[in-house]
């Protein structure tokens, strides 16, 4: 098992970003949406995040949510994840007494502990889930030994 490593700049990003998860969560579970105004309230996205050698893979969940409607923005240090969910109206004044379907923004960041090469990032978007290959950049490992002509 491979453990990610948090630089000290970007603990308190990924800090906020967990805290945020889980009380929207919590909040969600305890309190009914009609209390709060569902138009501006950000929706969390759950994200599986992997590190291999050579490479980041995230996977995040984004159901009914169509690939024009996710922006993505990367640096060498982090990825901002932004997606809109939006609500597909019929004008037949139906009235609901409880409906479950979210919809709304999704934002979320991620940031890296390693670089990541901008310019290979692959992102596909299949059954809801929203999956990322970003390649670390690798850096060259110095020799430390030289080698001393003898004059």
């Amino acid at each position: 098992m491979k453990y990610l490593i948090k630089k000290p700049e970007t603990f308190f990003n990924t800090i906020n970003d967990e805290i945020e998860h889980v009380l929207h969560k919590s909040f969600d579970n305890m309190f009914p949406e009609y209390l709060f105004n569902i138009e501006t309230q950000g929706m969390t996205m759950p994200v599986d995040i992997q590190e291999l050698d050579n490479e980041y893979k995230i996977k995040a969940e984004l159901p009914g949510v169509k690939k024009e409607d996710i922006d993505l923005d990367v640096t060498k240090t982090s990825l901002k994840i932004h997606a809109q969910k939006n609500e597909e109206k019929e004008e037949n004044n139906q009235k609901y007494r409880k409906s479950e379907f979210r919809f709304g923004m999704y934002n979320r960041t991620i940031h890296f502990p390693q670089e990541i090469n901008t310019d290979n990032v692959k992102a596909k978007l299949e059954h809801g889930i929203l999956t990322l290959e970003l390649p670390k950049i690798q850096k060259e490992q110095k020799d430390d030994s030289k080698k001393i002509n003898i004059e």
